[in-house]
């Protein structure tokens, strides 16, 4: 063990030694490169046209030269925390690039008297994790560099290979669920090589014919007495159901209440349900990627019984969703969001005609 921390150490530093030559030649040769001073380094270039999204990307890059870790997993580790953090607490930092948040002892060490330190010294002393990742002396966790270098640094410990960092965040989370969605992101990263994947779609296409209205915690029989956890959108058999987001498919096949259903994880570590399907996209399968408006199946009336019943109810979408906050999962309503993609889209559909 004492020899792969070794390694590990020697790898940043030459990392960071090849970063101090690098930026020297280039100032010196005036090819312009922007080195990252300390006073600025926690602070987004606000006078650049980067959006948030492309600084986040450089920010991902200059923690992969530190460690060698590649950016997608970075980022997916990244957006996993922002995932699973307050609402009020992201409104509260959203100055801040990075989404890593850390339990004071953590940081600077479970028995530190000072929860506060930021010497770096005396949080390895008393075994925290927090490092200086911008050589300006202290180690912050309110620094997204600092706060994002130490924690891929803290996860690399036991090595580089996936299983290595796995088991990592195992360790770390202690939750199953935590390692898959972090993956999950990672794949997606990867598959479109950005960090904008905002984009969205209504789950029908728009110039179907369909009806739907606010039906979130209606009373429900069948199986028990349960409220409706989602929307129904009726439509005619056949039409088709599209991904309303960026993901991957989670789960596929039947379901007693839902009949032929999918579900697909977004990249905010949400569940997206569609259920009562009359089929699937024969190429969607579970661990595929999908984008939004893309085909994944077709409207249909499976459900209420064994796989393969049809018709207990006029054909239509069910599509429910679902947080994870990494400690529990929970539905709420989507119908806000179903009527902002639908407006979204046929605006963008009228904007395309006009052109």
């Amino acid at each position: 063990m004492r020899s792969l921390v070794l390694s590990v150490n020697c790898r940043i530093i030459i990392s960071l030694l090849y970063m101090i030559i690098l930026s020297s030649f280039l100032n010196e040769s005036g090819l312009g490169i922007v080195t990252v001073s300390a006073e600025a380094s926690n602070k987004p270039n606000t006078t650049s046209d980067l959006s948030i999204y492309d600084q986040r990307r450089n920010l991902y890059e200059e923690i992969e030269i530190l460690t060698q870790i590649p950016w997608y997993w970075i980022a997916a580790l990244d957006q996993y925390e922002r995932s699973i953090t307050p609402r009020k607490e992201i409104k509260k930092e959203n100055s801040r690039l990075a989404g890593i948040r850390f339990k004071e002892t953590m940081w600077a060490g479970p028995f530190n008297p000072n929860l506060d330190d930021k010497n770096p010294a005396t949080i390895a002393m008393f075994g925290g994790i927090g490092q200086d990742a911008t050589a300006d002396g202290s180690a912050d966790p309110e620094n997204d560099r600092d706060s994002l270098f130490s924690m891929v640094s803290h996860l690399m410990r036991l090595g580089y290979k996936d299983e290595d960092l796995r088991i990592a965040l195992w360790r770390y989370y202690q939750n199953d669920s935590a390692v898959s969605r972090i993956w999950q992101f990672a794949k997606i990263y990867k598959a479109f090589g950005k960090v904008d994947l905002s984009g969205s779609a209504f789950p029908l296409p728009v110039k179907s014919n369909y009806t739907y209205r606010d039906t979130w915690g209606a009373r429900r029989g069948w199986g028990g007495l349960r409220i409706h956890e989602g929307t129904d959108l009726f439509a005619s058999s056949g039409v088709p159901v599209r991904s309303v987001c960026y993901g991957v498919v989670e789960t596929k096949g039947w379901n007693p209440y839902g009949g032929w259903r999918i579900g697909i994880r977004d990249l905010n570590n949400r569940y997206h349900y569609y259920a009562h399907l009359h089929g699937y996209e024969k190429k969607i399968e579970i661990g595929d990627i999908v984008t939004p408006g893309q085909t994944i199946g077709w409207v249909g009336s499976s459900g209420y019984g064994p796989p393969g019943t049809q018709g207990k109810f006029p054909p239509h979408l069910h599509y429910g969703i679902y947080q994870d906050t990494g400690v529990t999962e929970w539905a709420f309503d989507p119908y806000p969001l179903l009527k902002r993609w639908e407006t979204l889209e046929r605006k963008q559909l009228t904007n395309k005609a006009a052109n």
